[in-house]
């Protein structure tokens, strides 16, 4: 008991304390995470497709039905991660104490070859530990924690369990401001190598030729990556054609965000969408990577009057513009009105009442968050390691 944190506060010069472990998402007040910060202004230079003088919502009802009847679907993978985090105890360096983080992290792709077959095609889990940055004495950062990494997965308590961390991270150990809290500065890192390994994923997917034309990936949440240092050109260019097949579909979005050329917002315009109905598509770019660019729709899959907020039933679906023409003139809007109807075609069968975020949900998407999450070691198999 306790034998890797006695291990780590000895190898770091920290003391801990023996404090209360807890999953954060069975503990904290549940809040909405929303998949996108940034705002978005529609106006004339920023529309998203092709076909210009679309001004109101337009429905793929029809499309859908057609595609459902006669056609093959569109997406063939879909892909999602996860992550649990845990608080696992305190520890001290100088006159503060930190928060040691601990988390599960998972990414999976599920395939769909046939109207009846549905499995897993990848799968990765890895655990990982957060220090904060004053942890490292001697500011080596990265061979340092990968090598205290190495050290704990030594410990004979893990060997004869059969498990090891393959990351420890850092987060920043700057004085807090108000409002601020370490404990969502660590979990912050976890969500970002997350999301790192959904992009590794993307990159194998189509390294293996599995991602075209005829056979897409549905992404679970935005396709936004981190700020890119640095990039040259073919980066840039590697980034772009990894998702030409990629579509990016979010469940919660923030409508505060979404504005017009006047700076209006446009939440009631994505509240009252009616029934398979989309709207315009626009385009916009995200600090973290100004050389990309997107265009992105909202898409209403459920009745309004069946669900519990008016922006129940709504998805945020994004694409990178990955062709020059496309950088151009926007997204072909027949590709995002078929895009939009096979979205539609993947509500169903759904999770009733098996999920408070039904009426967002893609089933296949729902399912493949579930195989991910099964995989998990239970809560008090992961907190009695420590």
């Amino acid at each position: 008991m306790n034998e890797i944190l006695r291990f780590i506060a000895d190898l770091t010069g920290g003391t801990y304390y023996k404090s209360f472990r807890y999953c954060f998402e069975g503990v904290e007040v549940p809040t909405v995470a929303y998949d996108d910060n940034r705002i978005i202004t529609m106006s004339q230079d920023k529309i998203g497709e092709t076909n210009k003088s679309l001004k109101t919502s337009k429905s793929v009802a029809d499309l859908s039905e057609k595609i459902m009847k006669d056609g093959k679907p569109l997406f063939r993978f879909f892909l999602d991660g996860s992550r649990r985090t845990y608080k696992i105890d305190d520890i001290a360096y100088g006159d503060r104490i930190y928060p040691i983080i601990a988390g599960q992290i998972g990414v999976g792709c599920c395939e769909r070859s046939e109207p009846d077959s549905f499995k897993p095609s990848v799968l990765g889990m890895q655990i990982v530990l957060t220090l904060p940055d004053c942890a490292d004495k001697d500011s080596k950062k990265d061979p340092f924690f990968n090598s205290l990494a190495q050290k704990i997965n030594n410990l004979e308590v893990l060997k004869k369990r059969g498990i090891s961390f393959q990351k420890v991270l850092s987060y920043t150990d700057r004085v807090l401001k108000e409002g601020e809290k370490y404990e969502h500065k660590g979990i912050a890192k976890i969500q970002d190598e997350m999301v790192e390994n959904e992009k590794s994923m993307v990159v194998q997917l189509v390294r293996e030729k599995k991602l075209n034309l005829q056979s897409y990936l549905l992404k679970d949440g935005s396709l936004e990556y981190k700020k890119i240092k640095g990039a040259h050109y073919k980066e840039l260019s590697a980034i772009k054609s990894n998702y030409q097949c990629v579509v990016g579909v979010s469940k919660t979005f923030n409508p505060e965000l979404f504005k017009d050329k006047r700076k209006k917002n446009l939440a009631r315009r994505i509240a009252d969408l009616p029934l398979f109905h989309r709207t315009p598509a626009f385009r916009y770019t995200n600090e973290r990577a100004p050389d990309v660019e997107f265009s992105i729709w909202y898409l209403r899959v459920r009745e309004i009057s069946k669900t519990v907020s008016p922006f129940d039933g709504v998805l945020k679906v994004e694409k990178i513009l990955v062709t020059d023409e496309e950088q151009e003139n926007g997204l072909e809007s027949d590709e995002i009105d078929y895009i939009s109807a096979n979205l539609l075609n993947e509500r169903h069968p759904t999770c009733y009442g098996l999920d408070g975020r039904w009426a967002n949900h893609l089933y296949p998407v729902y399912l493949t968050e579930k195989y991910i999450k099964s995989n998990y070691l239970s809560e008090v198999q992961f907190l009695n390691l420590f």
